[in-house]
């Protein structure tokens, strides 16, 4: 802090102190405002102007600096001024007070505030700039928020001074206007009758109603606003309470709970039922893992006491058997079970044309027209191709389309290139690899699965190399080429250019949410990355939902079905209660082996955003079961608060790491610490001991020392 700002803040600090040394508080009381009230009055009839200045240099100090009695100072307003000039006074009064406090906060602490907690303010950051005006509005019209606390608050961000002082004036006028008047009926207190005045019960009535009122007046004319181009078409009536659009993981249990509690709901799916996950993502890349570890492991059968044997097999009849799987579980999400449920499911392409109607192009011919009280967009994503030059010419698969191509060959291809170190990318390298393909990946960071902590990533890469991937990390895409009818791949590492020869190549470098075609841009619905929603996945419509991978942020499976709740819940009684989307405990597994699980914070987060954390480690290579499963490798990592057993975030690396993770889902969800884990009774031998044992490491790391010691002596003491 510079020498100037310390002079300020000394200043400051002085005169708060001065007003508890003084006592200064005994003037800003209800009963002192009472004793003086006539000879306050009588002073400023004589001189108005005077006592109406000094009155309004006061309630701006003590706004300013933060000080209690802005309360009883408004109220006084009120009993000395009247409404109107009380109401005037004080209103500008207290907006210049809260104007210097903000710019006080401003100019002595955002730099440091910033550097320290700045993604934290990221969040408001984004919401002035996001709803401007209005978001401060609001936050003036919410009890629960004080003024003072606010004015500090606010200027942390980057709001602008003079939006900040008549947004102010504007959100703190009601209230304002609330408290003088009843300053005007306090004044007129002389017995307890008077005190149970119709008058003063109004007021104070008024002051109770007054935040919930507005706050509902906001609502309405914001919902006024969004829709008023199309009020001339909204319907009198409405086919349906709710239409879906999207029939994987997020429309599908949007319209199950519809039809659960008797709404009327239609589904619409242009393509497969089940969406990417059942039929291009989680359920067909799970069957190949698990047909790939079992010819893995009979190549290793030494390791079991057995003979290493080279696994003979038709790659016709693996892939045949990811598409048993696939039809195996297709009954789970498909027409005619929704359709026993209640649910109309539409096999169609659908488009909102209005917030309320839904124009779907059936896939046998025809369109329908159906309006609907609410809707909900759930049409998940598809995989990103880059723009690399040449790429078509030599062709290539993706996440999505390699289940078909690839089941179409007669045997594994011989070298496969995979773009992309992400998830995704991780999984089919090892998969294909354990195949007998001769794989190499390729990733533009520095590192394998960027989003783990570093340790996780080399565990990763060891990995997956001790099963024949050659991991090209730091390696850039630039183009492919097909030299004498040869495919090839050029990368660049560190200025040198290196070609890899393939025969296929898949595109892993990620997932981009499905938005075109479904009419959100003729609505005016944002759709760059995914389409923004509010807390209770609301649109700029709120009629209009979103869940899965069109909102974000995450790009599960289990997310978009929890999110899928309370968009349906919401949007079939959101008249009554909003519910808010949780997203404080979001487990994720990558399936590769050993499995990388986590929930919560990683070291890598909890650096980012400056949370301070304690790390205990448990490795599994001392583990009774996994030694005697062969599988006596990776860890469990565990932050939590320093000094207590509260769980910030968990990470596992192992084989059965994502079934091993629930149990600190579950303690997290319901705020269980390391010690409740602890003392849990986990069967031996199994894997979930690891977590008991975790839990041990911690209490280890925390024994009470002295107390031990003394413990000691007394068995010292107790043997003579």
């Amino acid at each position: 802090m510079n020498l100037r700002k310390l002079i300020i803040a000394v200043l400051l600090l002085a005169g708060i102190a001065a007003f508890f040394a003084l006592d200064l508080g005994r003037y800003f009381s209800l009963a002192f405002l009472k004793e003086s009230q006539a000879s306050f009055t009588a002073l400023f009839n004589q001189r108005p102007v005077m006592v109406a200045l000094v009155f309004f240099a006061v309630y701006v100090a003590v706004t300013a600096l933060s000080l209690p009695g802005a309360a009883i100072m408004t109220l006084a307003g009120g009993a000395s001024f009247g409404l109107v000039w009380g109401t005037v006074v004080v209103s500008f009064a207290s907006t210049v007070g809260a104007t210097l406090a903000m710019l006080v906060a401003r100019y002595l602490l955002r730099d440091a505030i910033q550097a320290r907690f700045g993604p934290r303010l990221d969040e408001v950051n984004k919401g002035i700039e996001k709803e401007g005006a209005f978001y401060l509005f609001s936050l003036r019209l919410i009890p629960v928020v004080p003024f003072f606390a606010l004015n500090l608050l606010m200027g942390l961000t980057r709001i602008k001074t003079w939006t900040y002082f008549w947004v102010s004036q504007l959100g703190m006028f009601a209230g304002t206007v609330a408290y003088v008047n009843a300053g005007t009926q306090i004044a007129k207190i002389d017995s307890l009758q008077s005190i149970l005045s119709p008058g003063l019960i109004g007021s104070f009535v008024l002051l109770g109603l007054l935040p919930l009122a507005v706050n509902k007046a906001l609502g309405f004319f914001k919902r006024r606003k969004v829709y008023a181009r199309w009020n001339a078409v909204r319907p009198a009536r409405f086919d349906r309470n709710l239409v879906v659009i999207g029939a994987g993981a997020g429309g599908l249990v949007s319209a199950y709970i519809a039809a659960v509690v008797k709404a009327k709901v239609t589904l619409v799916e242009a393509h497969k039922m089940g969406g990417d996950c059942l039929n291009y993502g989680c359920v067909p890349s799970k069957a190949l893992i698990r047909s790939a570890k079992l010819a893995h492991q009979m190549q290793h059968g030494a390791n079991y006491g057995l003979t290493d044997s080279t696994p003979s097999f038709s790659f016709k009849a693996v892939m045949q058997r990811v598409h048993d799987v696939i039809s195996a579980i297709a009954p789970h999400d498909s027409v005619e079970r929704y359709t026993g449920l209640g649910v109309e499911v539409l096999q169609g392409h659908a488009r909102i044309v209005n917030p309320w109607t839904v124009e779907i192009a059936l896939n046998g011919g025809g369109t329908q027209l159906l309006t609907t009280r609410s809707i909900v967009i759930a049409a998940g994503a598809r995989p990103v191709v880059p723009p690399l030059p040449g790429l078509a010419d030599v062709g290539y698969v993706t996440s999505d389309t390699l289940w078909d191509a690839f089941a179409q060959l007669d045997e594994v291809p011989k070298r496969l290139v995979v773009l992309g170190g992400g998830p995704i990318g991780c999984e089919l390298a090892q998969a294909f690899a354990r195949l007998g393909v001769q794989v190499t990946q390729v990733e533009m960071a520095p590192r394998l699965m960027g989003r783990e902590d570093e340790e996780v990533s080399e565990l990763a890469r060891e990995a997956l190399a001790a099963d024949g991937v050659q991991v090209l990390t730091g390696h850039k895409a630039l183009r492919c080429e097909k030299p004498g009818g040869v495919k090839t791949l050029v990368v660049e590492h560190q200025g040198v250019e290196k070609r890899v020869e393939f025969d296929q190549l898949i595109c892993a470098v990620g997932r981009v949410a499905r938005l075109t075609g479904y009419g959100l841009e003729e609505l005016g619905i944002p759709t760059q990355r995914t389409v923004p929603t509010n807390d209770y996945l609301q649109t700029i419509y709120p009629n209009i939902y979103a869940a899965g991978d069109v909102a974000g942020p995450y790009q599960f499976t289990h997310v978009a079905a929890h999110q899928a709740w309370y968009a349906a819940v919401n949007a079939l009684f959101g008249e009554f209660r909003l519910f808010k989307a949780d997203y404080a405990v979001i487990p994720w597994t990558t399936f590769i082996d050993p499995e990388v699980a986590r929930v919560g914070l990683n070291e890598l987060e909890a650096k980012e955003k400056g949370v301070a954390y304690e790390v205990t480690k448990y490795g599994i290579d001392d583990l009774d079961r996994a030694i005697a499963d062969s599988e006596a490798r990776g860890f469990v990592k565990v932050l939590t608060v320093p000094g207590k057993d509260t769980i910030l975030g968990a990470t596992i690396v192992g084989t059965h790491a994502g079934d091993l993770l629930a149990e600190y889902v579950l303690a997290m969800r319901h705020g269980l610490g390391l010690n409740k884990i602890l003392s849990t009774i986990h069967t031996y031998p199994t894997l979930s001991e690891a977590n008991k044992y975790a839990a041990g490491e911690w209490k280890r790391a925390h024994q009470p020392r002295r107390l031990l010691e003394w413990v000691r002596k007394y068995h010292d003491w107790k043997r003579g």
